[in-house]
């Protein structure tokens, strides 16, 4: 089938597209058929002037648009009839006597020519098959021999004019390719008008789905506002969920050890020891040396011993009188005593809480307490000297 020669209708150049296929290959042109029609215009105009260029008929004639073209492209049997005389082939209408007298059955002819309503389509037989040539087909259309007498009485009953075409067709590829291998057509083809048609309505079901959800909403208010709605809580919720992984975030970084010494005591972040004309010290960004592991026996000791500085020492407030020698003090332990807020080598100025007013725990912290500030005046120390240095 890829091997027949078959031209699709374009414009109303159908007598062009009827030639070619019947010739199998592009013999002529719209340029051809409208010379061969202005031949025949200007042999009519002569035949019309040997009766008197002043007669009214042929004033008449002179008014009158041309009979075998128009400017649409259609073309007269005249016009086909005289290109095919260019091939030595002639056309014999099969309502004619001499066909019924030639002709025995469709069969036997080599083609055929077929116009109605101004569109003309050939059929011609290739290799040993017929086919329908109708530009107006996206492809040839085979038909069998039984079928192509119902074809062409269907034609003639619809109006078709049908002429037979006589003389020697030139050779073409597809008749010696059919000989050899005929062709199978499991499938008719459509015309050109049902696939443009099925192609609109493809396009137009694509543009339709792209365009269904905004003229959905143009249509429904209420739809087109609850989608609104949507869209702002959908905005809002993001929002939030920024918001939360932001303070999370600060709060990680609050939070972790890395952000300074917000997380320590206080008295390790300002230092009682460091030189008011060293403010920069204590926002060093020196890394601080970590406090070592706090012993219980030694701040015990440490409490003991400072208990018994403050009882022997009688110029301190509320104390009572110094121990005898012999005498055995109480353990801290077991007397519900309270740490002070300083070292004790501090000025001794700063008032200290009663010692019958602090518990067990408030002993311990401040003990812990003692020990980092010692630890962070070692640090200030070395801070200083590498300064000096």
């Amino acid at each position: 089938m890829e091997s027949i020669f078959h031209e699709k209708q374009e414009g109303s150049l159908c007598a062009q597209h009827c030639l070619n296929a019947l010739l199998q290959g592009e013999y002529f042109t719209a340029v051809d058929l409208a010379s061969f029609a202005q031949q025949l215009d200007e042999a009519e105009r002569e035949r019309m002037a040997e009766g008197g260029t002043t007669t009214a008929e042929y004033q008449h004639f002179l008014q009158q648009p041309s009979s075998n073209m128009d400017d649409s492209g259609f073309f007269s049997i005249q016009v086909i009839s005289r290109a095919l005389e260019v091939w030595c082939l002639r056309l014999v209408p099969v309502t004619s006597q001499e066909y019924l007298e030639t002709s025995e059955h469709p069969t036997q002819e080599q083609a055929f020519i077929c116009n109605f309503r101004e569109h003309w389509l050939s059929i011609r037989k290739l290799g040993y098959q017929w086919f329908n040539l109708n530009s107006l087909l996206i492809g040839p259309e085979l038909i069998s021999d039984t079928y192509l007498s119902l074809f062409l009485a269907q034609l003639q009953q619809e109006g078709y004019s049908i002429y037979s075409v006589r003389g020697t067709l030139p050779e073409c590829e597809a008749d010696g390719i059919l000989r050899i291998s005929p062709a199978v057509q499991l499938e008719r083809p459509k015309l050109i008008s049902e696939v443009n048609k099925q192609r609109e309505k493809d396009e137009g079901r694509s543009s339709d789905a792209s365009t269904g959800e905004q003229s959905s909403q143009e249509d429904d208010p209420e739809l087109a506002e609850a989608l609104r709605i949507s869209r702002q809580e959908n905005e809002l919720d993001d929002k939030s969920l920024q918001e939360a992984l932001r303070l999370s975030m600060q709060g990680y970084l609050e939070n972790s050890p890395h952000q300074g010494q917000d997380l320590m005591p206080e008295s390790s972040v300002v230092s009682s020891s460091v030189p008011p004309s060293h403010p920069t010290q204590q926002t060093t960004s020196h890394p601080t040396k970590e406090p070592d592991p706090v012993d219980l026996d030694e701040l015990r000791q440490r409490r003991q011993a400072f208990f018994e500085r403050q009882q022997t020492n009688p110029a301190s407030p509320d104390k009572g009188p110094p121990a005898e020698p012999g005498q055995d003090r109480p353990h801290p332990v077991e007397n519900d005593v309270s740490p002070v807020d300083s070292l004790p080598d501090e000025d001794s100025s700063r008032e200290e809480p009663a010692v019958s007013e602090m518990t067990e725990d408030e002993m311990l912290q401040a003990a812990l307490k003692m020990s980092m500030e010692a630890t962070q005046q070692d640090t200030n120390q070395t801070q200083d000297t590498n300064s000096t240095s």
